[in-house]
Formats: C-alpha cells, structure tokens, sequence
C-alpha cells in the first residue's frame, strides 16, 4: 500500500513540475510567433466584449497549440478523457489557467455521460471534433449532441502555420509554429443547434460542421502562405475574458 501510495505521490509530482516547465516553455515560444486572427463574428470570441456563455469552440487536433494558449486567461475548461494519458494534458492545462473536466462516453456508459454534461453546463470549451485518435481533419459528431444537449452554439476555428514543425509520426500530424514565423486563425460564423434535434438535423448540421472546419482552416493556411495583409486582421495574443471591443 505505501508503495502504491508512494508512486502515485511521486507522479503527481510529475505531473506538475513538467506541466510547469512545459508551460513556459510554450509560452515563450509563442510570443515569438506572429500571430493574427479575422473573425467572422466578432462574438464569438471569448476575448471579446459581450461574449456569452456557453459556446464550443471546434478546432482539428493538430492546430489545438496556438488557439488554447492564446485564450488561457478566458475561463475556458478543458475537456479531457479519463485515461491515464490525459493525466498530462490536465496538468499543463492546469498552468495555463484552464480548469478541467474528466469525463468519456465510452467509459462507464450513459451514467458518465450523463455526469460529464452536467459538468460542463454553462461552461464554454473547446473539442477537437477529429480528435483523440482520428481520422485526421474527419469531424465526429459528439459535440453537436454537446450542444444540444448543453444549449450551446458552436464556433468553428480555422488555423494554419507557417512552414509548420509537424509530428508526422503522430495520426494528426501534430504542427508546431517555427519561432517567429506565421500564425493565421480564422473564426468561423457562430453555428446554432435546436435543443430538441433529431438525427436528420444531426446529419445536415454535421455536414456543416466538417464543411465550414475544412473552409476556415484552408483559408487560414492559404493566408499564412501568401502573408498578405487583410482588412479584417487583428492581432491575436494572450488576453484575458471580455477584454477587447469589437
């Protein structure tokens, strides 16, 4: 028993000291990055005065890095799986201010769905929709029933780096921004879901869904490429909630 006790104390340590170091470590990678972003509605940003609550914000899996550091002073909740895994996640969300729900619908069935949406009532989070083993730039359609579920609209968030660092090894192909290169985010138009959906409306709306994440995330990669100046651009860095105008 104390031995068990003694390792679990030991990788709670961990835990935190790498979260920590990790921490800044990427933050003070990305304050090197150029980082722009054009929204579509200005509202749905959570940096933005007149945000409201809750809204899910939808992001591929291998662009997750800049948008979650950027916006980690917005009292946003990360969302994470029960695996053991995600232990890490949780810990280096837990620096960059990010409180957590642990929670699967795989895992202990209805009644652990059930307690998860609870959790997350009134609470706004991102969900990487392809996430967390694939298909790449595939979006499922969980966060849908999410939103229905928790009266929630739905953000789509484009993304794309300049000559991208990519883990090809890994499923997504997990980019990393290059120090002081380009970094273009776009923010789609706010998507709505009835509260009472039925699986036809399901189906329309997460055809909407992959549509709309393909669209934004090939025009903030085309953007980042070309690194012509738009009208609509603005500067895209940590900030705290409610804090610009539109």
């Amino acid at each position: 028993m104390g031995s068990i006790s003694l390792r679990s104390v030991a990788r709670q340590a961990a835990i935190y000291t790498v979260g920590k170091c990790l921490s800044g470590l990427v933050n003070a990678w990305i304050h090197t990055v150029d980082c722009k972003i054009a929204r579509r509605d200005p509202l749905g940003d959570p940096a933005m005065y007149g945000f409201k609550d809750p809204t899910i914000f939808v992001i591929w899996h291998e662009y997750m890095l800049v948008p979650t550091c950027c916006r980690q002073g917005c009292g946003l909740v990360l969302l994470a799986s029960q695996s053991a895994d995600a232990d890490w996640i949780v810990g280096l969300g837990n620096h960059f201010g990010y409180s957590s729900v642990r929670g699967s619908s795989k895992r202990g069935g209805s009644e652990a769905a059930l307690k998860m949406v609870k959790q997350l009532r009134g609470k706004s989070f991102v969900i990487t929709p392809d996430g967390p083993r694939g298909p790449r730039r595939v979006a499922q359609n969980g966060c849908l029933y999410l939103a229905s579920m928790l009266g929630a609209q739905i953000v789509p968030i484009g993304v794309g780096y300049e000559r991208a660092l990519r883990f090809n090894g890994a499923w997504d192909k997990f980019a990393v921004p290059r120090p002081g290169a380009r970094a273009r985010l776009v923010l789609g138009e706010i998507m709505r879901v009835p509260k009472k959906v039925s699986k036809e409306e399901i189906e329309v709306l997460h055809k909407q869904l992959q549509d709309t994440l393909v669209e934004v995330t090939t025009e903030a990669e085309e953007w980042v490429e070309h690194g012509r100046k738009r009208d609509d651009e603005h500067p895209f860095y940590t900030t705290f909630r409610e804090t610009l105008w539109p």
